[in-house]
């Protein structure tokens, strides 16, 4: 969220600034200068698209770029009509890196039907040193490519594009930098993911994120907190606090503060309804957050809390820095301090060395924690990483049976422990239009379940009493609590 900037007030005959933000509303003032030439030679504005692969982190970036290219004069559009295409990539596994390079095949004739036509690459994959050779071999035709580092520096990038008439690369390895005030373009008017810190430390054995995300650094908790006052001043009323680990917050800071006092300090905004947050790594669940969660009156009743694998062994080969049994530990004070939550979880199966005994141990952990939903994953080689290198890959029928139990049994528990809340009247925040069936819109429960009911467009973006009519798994159909109706009301 920032403070609007009038671009056509900027003077672009001086030399641009030295300090950011300002830096930046210089170079959006100087591409608008240039949109505005395209305007009058084509009659029309620009058009964009954006193409976010990943996660929620992408997603929030994603809406960082699209408010930039808003501001200097571009129109959002469908990728087939855009006159400037962005693919901010993911690289978490090696079939994501695979789908861009599809992508860019189908974008090169396009190219060379539309001389003026752009193509832009950013996030994860564009930190590996290998994929940019690759592009500057054999993707020639790309404009602009940078990295996860340097977003804030899209406008200066898009500018030197313009000048230049030719490939702009510039990739950071790593950087302690934080730009406020930028601009972005929320997909949702009542809700919106808000970034607290950046990179990972933890470096799972089988992951790519603190290579291609670099360190961990924090916000500081007083510009988080002005940028969610402004959200809630624009009618926002629930937040998604977005961390590679959100339960690190503030270890960077010179004055260090807490995730949970962080959270306590949010709770305190007017205007805010619900708060969520991810992603928490389990060795960081502090007490003092738990607590903070139980007495929270606007904390959702969900945690995503990934356990990737049941076998304490196995845990240490991933150097994840918890045992099966401190997870259970804390799954145990969770459901003491906040009897009513909402458990999630990631599962990584097949991973090199996992025995049966291993994963007999990963079903356990599922049927004592019984989660309300997982997200399962047969382990795939992440190359850079530790675990790529390592013996006793597992064979790939092997990780197909024990990835089919798992499932089974997720989604048999799932459905119980969904299935408790049924006849109950709940409160939903109406989130868009059902994709199924135009009649029907879509909500979300504070235990992050959607449900389905008959409504109009017009309910989006309000909280309503919903009757829990039944379930389906991981999602239930409802209906308007009606006046007059007398049902049981239970908090999820």
């Amino acid at each position: 969220m920032y403070q609007k900037i009038n671009l056509d007030k900027i003077n672009l005959n001086t030399k641009p600034p030295v300090t950011e933000p300002d830096r930046q509303y210089y170079y959006m003032a100087k591409c608008r200068e240039l949109v505005k030439g395209f305007e009058q030679k084509n009659n029309r504005r620009p058009k964009f698209c954006v193409t976010t692969f990943g996660c929620q982190m992408n997603a929030r970036d994603s809406e960082k770029l699209r408010g930039i290219l808003r501001d200097i004069g571009y129109a959002e559009s469908s990728e087939d009509k855009a006159d400037f295409v962005i693919y901010n990539t993911c690289t978490v596994r090696e079939n994501a890196n695979t789908r861009v390079y599809g992508r860019l095949g189908q974008l090169k004739p396009r190219k060379k039907k539309n001389p003026h036509m752009m193509i832009g690459l950013c996030g994860c994959m564009m930190q590996e040193p290998e994929v940019v050779e690759k592009l500057k071999k054999s993707y020639s035709f790309i404009d602009v490519i940078f990295g996860t580092h340097n977003i804030y520096k899209f406008a200066e990038l898009l500018a030197a594009r313009f000048e230049a008439g030719r490939m702009i690369i510039d990739i950071w390895k790593d950087t302690d930098k934080i730009v406020e005030d930028l601009p972005n373009e929320r997909k949702y008017s009542f809700k919106s993911g808000v970034n607290i810190m950046f990179g990972c430390n933890n470096f799972c054995s089988y992951c790519i994120v603190p290579y291609v995300r670099g360190r961990e650094r924090s916000r500081k908790p007083e510009a988080i907190i002005r940028e969610i006052e402004r959200l809630a001043a624009d009618g926002v009323t629930e937040v998604m606090l977005l961390g590679q680990n959100v339960n690190s917050y503030g270890k960077t800071l010179e004055n260090p503060m807490s995730f949970a006092e962080l959270l306590t300090e949010i709770e305190k905004i007017e205007g805010l309804k619900r708060i969520r947050f991810m992603t928490s790594h389990p060795k960081d669940l502090s007490d003092a957050l738990i607590e903070v969660m139980g007495k929270s009156k606007k904390i959702c009743r969900h945690l995503h809390l990934p356990v990737q694998s049941g076998s304490t062994r196995i845990l240490e080969k991933m150097n994840r820095r918890y045992t099966k049994e401190q997870y259970l530990l804390l799954v145990e004070k969770l459901r003491n301090t906040v009897p009513d939550i909402s458990l999630t979880t990631d599962i990584i199966v097949g991973f090199p060395g996992e025995t049966e005994e291993d994963f007999e141990e990963t079903l356990d952990v599922v049927r004592k924690v019984r989660y309300d939903s997982a997200f399962t994953f047969i382990y795939s080689k992440r190359t850079g990483t530790p675990a790529s290198v390592m013996e006793d890959q597992i064979p790939e029928e092997v990780v197909k049976d024990r990835f089919g139990r798992l499932l089974q049994e997720v989604q048999s528990i799932a459905g119980e422990v969904c299935a408790a809340h049924e006849g109950t009247i709940q409160e939903v925040l109406v989130e868009s239009v059902s994709e199924q069936d135009p009649s029907m819109v879509t909500g979300r429960l504070s235990n992050n379940l959607l449900v389905h009911f008959p409504g109009s467009p017009e309910l989006i973006g309000s909280y309503i009493d919903i009757y829990l009519k039944k379930c389906k798994g991981f999602y239930y159909i409802g209906e308007i609590n009606a006046p007059g109706i007398h049902r049981p009301r239970r908090e999820v």
